[in-house]
């Protein structure tokens, strides 16, 4: 086991890692920008270390700093987190390079996973559904034309190393379809420095579901069953659950089998997701992988009792797993909310500011994952998610009342937050029966920036 671990990252998951670590008897090293230096995580680290200013391009985005404060402080392995390096492959290798462990998947299934027409690729290979649509990077309009008009519009236009909505459009029509994929490529090339396209073809209404697995270094690999990721605004979650309500056992359990194929056929280890898009007719197609940790990773460790980031330490230090898939069981239902500093009567737009008041909700049943408390300041210069607020009951029908119930203990201010839509959403009856798909949030509540 590792003695002592850097965390390259910031917020709730460099301090939700810090009690992971001190739970192992691992000492921690937290690494921090100019905006962060009063940060409430550092003072649980053995010792932090500032490696740049506010912007995540001159702080937690620079692998050279990051591994030089690794060296320096003589540590055997970094943990990425989420965000900013965690699924950048050549920061694997570097860390590797330096004798130092990346707490996460190898660097070759990194960028197999990660190269979203690859992934689809491999998909296909390995008997998981796919949607529709090109076999691969769409170089042409012709092409892409052609390809359109044999799967039948609407079709989307994603981005091969997009993430987030980056680069990802829809066409209704032919016209439509060429200045869709000049305006994808375009934001393509601006955030990933990289414009390759694909076409799907658009499955109308859907879910977003997901697959939690857990894999070591030795063959083993093992699914966590599912999580709801259908709330959305604009491709970002919002809301998230198990179990979902738009899937049967029987598809559980071959979307939960099929994670698995694809994960192994990659040599993945580590703690990853596998996402679907789930149609009207409950039929699942692959999406994509994620070859991290994710932000609704809770949602799982309540349902089943295994604390993920411990394993993916225990992995990456070479140990096998000792579960067995038949010794996860479910239990119960869980919901996760993302509590972030943003106005929805503006559209959304970001809300930072010092915290005034900060009253989180408690109770049997509720966790709360957060780094913020009253008096701490909200920097403009990262994600919005200040907080994560959790509900475990023995049923979908008692977890929304409890999620209600703590929505309305809620105290903060006097930023904006996005607790007041949360509270429309979970009294919503179409939320409440289940009858939600991806573009629900926007279609109900979509409300004109105030003047």
């Amino acid at each position: 086991m590792f003695s002592r671990i850097l965390i390259a990252n910031r917020g709730e998951i460099a301090l939700r890692i810090i009690r992971a670590c001190k739970e192992l008897g691992i000492e921690t090293v937290a690494v921090f920008s100019t905006a962060d230096r009063d940060a409430p995580h550092l003072r649980l680290a053995n010792k932090a270390i500032c490696i740049g200013g506010p912007s995540p391009g001159d702080s937690y985005l620079r692998a050279d700093r990051i591994i030089a404060a690794a060296e320096v402080c003589d540590v055997d392995a970094i943990h990425p987190g989420y965000g900013f390096l965690a699924e950048n492959a050549d920061f694997s290798e570097q860390c590797r390079d330096s004798k130092i462990e990346f707490i996460g998947p190898g660097a070759d299934a990194i960028r197999l996973l990660g190269d979203k027409a690859k992934a689809k690729a491999l998909a296909k290979k390995s008997r998981v559904n796919i949607v529709p649509g090109s076999d691969g990077i769409v170089e042409t309009d012709e092409e892409a034309i052609k390809i359109s008009r044999k799967i039948g519009y609407p079709v989307l236009i994603k981005a091969s190393a997009g993430g987030g909505g980056k680069g990802m459009r829809i066409a209704h029509n032919e016209a439509s379809l060429r200045t869709q994929l000049r305006n994808a490529r375009n934001e393509a090339m601006n955030a990933f420095r990289d414009d390759r396209v694909y076409i799907e073809k658009l499955i109308e209404e859907p879910r977003h579901v997901e697959v939690q697995i857990l894999a070591d270094q030795h063959g083993n690999c093992l699914h966590l069953f599912e999580r709801d990721c259908t709330l959305q605004r604009r491709h970002q979650k919002l809301v998230e659950e198990h179990p979902s309500t738009g899937i049967n056992e029987k598809t559980r359990d071959a979307m939960c089998k099929a994670a698995i194929r694809l994960v192994q056929a990659a040599n993945y280890f580590s703690a990853g997701t596998v996402e679907y898009v789930v149609d009207k007719n409950g039929e699942y197609y692959f999406l994509e992988v994620n070859t991290r940790i994710q932000v609704e990773h809770p949602v799982t460790e309540l349902i089943t009792g295994i604390d993920l980031i411990k394993w993916m330490i225990r992995i990456a230090a070479g140990e096998k797993l000792t579960l067995r898939q038949k010794d996860i069981q479910r239990n119960g239902a869980a919901i996760e909310v993302r509590i972030n500093a943003e106005d929805p009567d503006y559209d959304f737009r970001p809300s930072p500011g010092k915290i005034l008041t900060f009253r989180p909700p408690g109770g049997l049943g509720v966790r709360f994952d957060s780094h913020i408390s009253a008096n701490d300041s909200i920097p403009p210069y990262y994600d919005s998610m200040i907080a994560k607020l959790l509900v475990h009951a023995p049923d979908r029908d008692e977890a929304i009342r409890r999620m209600r119930r703590c929505l309305e203990e809620f105290e903060i201010g006097p930023i904006k937050t996005t607790i007041p839509i949360l509270q429309r959403i979970f009294s919503h009856t179409d939320f409440v029966s289940g009858n939600i798909d991806t573009g629900f949030i926007e279609r109900t509540f979509q409300q004109k920036p105030k003047a």
